[in-house]
């Protein structure tokens, strides 16, 4: 298994949103009893069959890189951030469906992860809107994920979940609302499931088959992490 092939998955969005729960209950489906806050970086794999079901099919290793922080820390700490934007083959934003903040700033989220500037600017947004045609050509493959559906009534779902409606004209992401304190909501064959697995297909994909697209412009290959900025690294 040490062999296998592996993708890098950013997950990114603002403290508090659950990042660190979806991404022990995608990587061992389970629910993570008492979660932390992540300081720097914390790394799960998640094991993948690429084309399960298929002749094309193969497993391999999602690296899932949970980014702690928020989008209002200091220049110095989006520096920090920076350094793990590199060779990234796809990225996962994660808002709180009970949170509107959380939701806008995944706009704030997608320009400094997607940015071709080395160092991403302070300021990020402007009067509510940013500047569309600089991603236009992204070719990263993004997923949207909404958690704590739970805890949003019925009669509220459809307009809370039309806040990402950004996202969706600018990248088309598939989407995703679920409770990362309940595993039925990724259950083999279920459509969330569906659209997780067509999402790292559509990662192994443009990192293992196609020649262009693959990384994010701007952000060069770098072999070096400062001391203590990855907390985790789990290959069970």
């Amino acid at each position: 298994m040490a062999s296998l092939d592996r993708v890098k998955v950013l997950v990114l969005g603002d403290s508090g949103v659950g990042k660190s729960s979806l991404v022990h209950l995608l990587c061992q489906n389970q629910v993570l009893g008492n979660p932390s806050w992540t300081v720097g970086c914390s790394v799960d794999v998640r094991v993948h069959d690429y084309k399960e079901g298929t002749p094309e099919e193969k497993t391999y290793y999602i690296e899932l890189w949970d980014v702690g922080g928020s989008v209002g820390s200091a220049s110095s700490v989006k520096s920090t951030r920076a350094v793990f934007y590199n060779s990234v083959n796809g990225i996962i934003f994660v808002h709180d469906l009970t949170n509107k903040k959380s939701s806008q700033n995944l706009r704030r989220w997608s320009l400094e992860a997607l940015n071709r500037d080395l160092v991403p600017t302070g300021v990020l947004v402007t009067n509510g809107d940013y500047d569309r045609e600089q991603f236009a050509d992204n070719q990263i493959p993004l997923l949207v994920i909404g958690t704590k559906l739970d805890q949003i009534h019925e009669t509220k779902r459809h307009e809370v979940l039309t806040r990402t409606a950004f996202l969706a004209e600018d990248f088309n992401p598939e989407e995703i609302n679920l409770d990362c304190t309940n595993p039925r909501y990724l259950a083999a064959g279920s459509s969330n499931a569906v659209k997780l697995s067509r999402f790292f297909d559509k990662v192994i994909e443009k990192r293992y088959f196609l020649r262009e697209g693959n990384q994010i412009p701007g952000f060069p290959d770098r072999k070096r992490f400062g001391a203590g900025t990855l907390k985790s690294l789990h290959y069970d």
